[in-house]
């Protein structure tokens, strides 16, 4: 790597007297700049402004990148193409959720609320000089408006007729206190048969109010055609659901009723129950199942009276799956494709331990479902085209049935 002589010279000037952190700073800073500038010549086979038949399309100018170092931040620029794209092999393009995460890390260190972890993080990141105020700033704006945007658009491009609803909950700061906050997201399987995540929220607890409030949000922004929502069983989302989907079926989550199910149970009998109750779910036509679930009622009523109780009283809520197409069941029937994603926020959340705000951990939060939901634009359908055909003549037969219900109210009137 050379440099020209007087500019060295000029940059040596610029140096005298500068604090030494300052001094290695800007000397990591030109000698990264000088290899990128380098690296960018022989991606477009020539230099600023030579003239070359190598040459394979032009600069368009810089875009800038900042870069944590030892000592302290750098910030290059980056050569934009009129053609294509170029990026530095030395640097490493950060994925979104690592950049929420950054951030988050960043956010909690400036404000003394760090946990245990955070220095550590801090180091390994390479900033261990520290971070201003302002550079949080930065990072958080930057990210804050492409989430944003995303927990914004339109759902208008289609309709959802499954819909998947859960929570998850993790520690943040609130003033003098950390309590724990509950994240709400919400992923649908559309009328093609993909799916995508509709929308996330931070509140402080699963309340009517809050789900309710987080629904609307979802039909304002155009969500419709919903068939089936399949959640838990919280009270508060059970009652939102009602009121803000009429005339969807609620799938009750059959593993989240299970392991309600063993509570009421001796823990020595719940082998031997569990496995009856599965039973329920390995026939393959609706009235088998329902049969089925009736006979392992009166089988269980004699020695396990409350579980018996228990499944008699879900029982419509947890056979909902039933009255769909057979190849979606085992895709309906429980919430554990949205647990999966909870999980990976929680992977991520453990590594902060304490947010220092509702906004970061929302940020770092709808960063990984991002992830989730474009990682599920490119992969295969979650149900088939058949399947989805199946389902479209079950949406069909269920508003026709609708429709002749105020038609057979009318003739009987007049009769």
């Amino acid at each position: 790597m050379t440099h020209d002589h007087s500019a060295l010279l000029t940059q040596l000037d610029q140096l005298k007297g500068a604090e030494i952190g300052t001094v290695f700073a800007e000397l990591i800073r030109a000698g990264l700049q000088a290899l990128i500038e380098a690296e960018a010549t022989e991606t477009l086979g020539a230099a600023r402004y030579e003239r070359s038949t190598d040459r394979t399309t032009h600069r368009n100018g810089h875009r800038t990148k900042t870069v944590a170092t030892t000592s302290g931040d750098v910030e290059l620029k980056i050569p934009k193409l009129r053609a294509g794209s170029f990026f530095p092999s030395l640097l490493q393009r950060r994925r979104r959720i690592d950049q929420a995460l950054h951030a988050v890390i960043m956010e909690a260190y400036v404000h003394g609320v760090s946990t245990r972890n955070v220095d550590d993080l801090v180091a390994a990141l390479g900033v261990e000089s520290g971070i201003s105020k302002s550079e949080v700033s930065r990072i958080c704006a930057g990210l804050d408006a492409e989430i944003a945007r995303f927990r914004d658009r339109t759902l208008t491009h289609t309709i959802f007729p499954y819909v998947f609803l859960d929570a998850t909950y993790c520690k943040v700061r609130v003033g003098a206190h950390v309590v724990s906050q509950a994240l709400v997201v919400a992923t649908g399987v559309s009328i093609d048969g993909g799916r995508e995540v509709l929308g996330t929220a931070v509140g402080d607890s699963e309340s009517f109010e809050f789900w309710r409030e987080f629904l609307v949000s979802l039909r304002n922004r155009g969500l419709s055609g919903v068939h089936l929502v399949i959640s838990d069983a919280h009270s508060g989302l059970k009652a939102a659901v009602a009121q803000q989907f009429t005339g969807a079926a609620w799938q009750r989550c059959r593993v989240h009723f299970m392991r309600n199910l063993q509570g009421a149970v001796g823990s020595k009998h719940v082998p031997a129950v569990m496995a009856a109750v599965k039973t329920i779910f390995v026939h393959t036509d609706p009235e088998e199942v329902a049969t089925q679930y009736d006979q392992v009622v009166e089988t269980l009523s004699g020695s396990f009276p409350k579980a018996a109780a228990m499944l008699t009283a879900a029982r419509h809520d947890v056979l909902a799956f039933a009255a769909f197409p057979r190849a979606h069941w085992s895709k309906i029937w429980s919430n554990n494709p949205i647990e999966r994603l909870n999980k990976e926020i929680k992977r991520r959340a453990d590594v902060v331990e304490i947010f220092p705000n509702s906004a970061a951990f929302l940020r770092l939060a709808t960063a990984v479902v991002i992830e989730q939901h474009d990682e599920w634009q490119v992969t295969r359908r979650y149900v088939s085209d058949v399947s989805m055909d199946e389902l479209r003549a079950v949406i069909v037969a269920k508003q026709h049935a609708a429709e002749a219900v105020p038609a057979l109210a009318e003739s009987v009137e007049i009769g």
